[in-house]
């Protein structure tokens, strides 16, 4: 092969190495949905890299939950319009189990543990599902808290040890999306930082994740990337630390 063949070829290859770690891993386009004839997601567009955490901020009401569950495909709100991509694959022509199938898992604000279920049972019974997630000794490892009380019925655990759980069961399935409702809410910081500290963990692993969090300079600090909803419409997209930087941004969409 010629010196100019190889530099061709070694161009090439860099090229499209560059290509993949710039290239949104997911993307959201100009999606819009409703809870029957309310228009709440008003044509959200968002990209996110493989790996990267995106802190989704805004005030009570301005849409982000609702934007979470339409990512996910839940029947409610009913997406309208728009596209929905995940590594290559179109999930807005998927319904909800399709999607999780497809690595996509949604912890909502509530973590919907199953009553009567041990811990360990709530996770084994995520696993049932196809696909390579983690193993119960990897989330032990993980979450030694839960190894701890993993013939504790779930719903008996206290609120931060239920939001591992939930995060647990993610991981046990084969997850490439996590999206999180409100993943702080009425915990205590000591439990913040562990569920950080997982967060942090798992995106070497490229595992991309999308957090909620009314707390937003807490998820601002832990995010790669910020994007801010106002009544359903996209108000700002950027770094985190763009955000962090910027009062007068915070005091107009987030009131901090």
């Amino acid at each position: 092969m010629s010196s100019v063949a190889m530099q061709s070829e070694t161009a090439i290859g860099s090229n499209a190495a560059e290509l993949e770690t710039t290239r949104p891993f997911f993307s959201v386009r100009d999606m819009h949905a409703y809870y029957g004839e309310s228009y709440i997601v008003q044509g959200v567009s968002l990209d996110v890299r493989k790996g990267e955490i995106l802190a989704l901020l805004g005030r009570n009401g301005a849409g982000k939950t609702s934007t979470l569950r339409t990512i996910a495909r839940t029947d409610n709100p009913q997406m309208r319009q728009g596209e929905i991509w995940l590594d290559d694959q179109p999930i807005h022509k998927m319904s909800s189990f399709e999607a999780a199938r497809a690595g996509i898992q949604l912890v909502p604000e509530d973590r919907r543990i199953i009553q009567g279920l041990t811990v360990e049972e709530n996770i084994t019974l995520a696993k049932v599902a196809p696909g390579n997630g983690w193993s119960l000794e990897q989330i032990y490892e993980s979450f030694p808290r839960l190894a701890e009380r993993r013939t504790q019925e779930g719903v008996t655990l206290s609120g931060g040890e239920q939001q591992m759980l939930a995060i647990a069961r993610a991981l046990a399935r084969d997850l490439k999306l996590l999206l999180l409702d409100e993943p702080y809410e009425g915990l205590a910081p000591v439990i913040v930082q562990e569920i950080e500290r997982i967060l942090h963990s798992i995106k070497p692993m490229g595992i991309t994740t999308v957090i909620v969090e009314q707390n937003a300079v807490a998820a601002l600090k832990l995010a790669d990337r910020a994007v801010i909803l106002d009544t359903g419409e996209v108000a700002f997209a950027g770094s985190a630390k763009e955000v962090l930087d910027n009062p007068d941004l915070r005091h107009e969409y987030l009131a901090i």
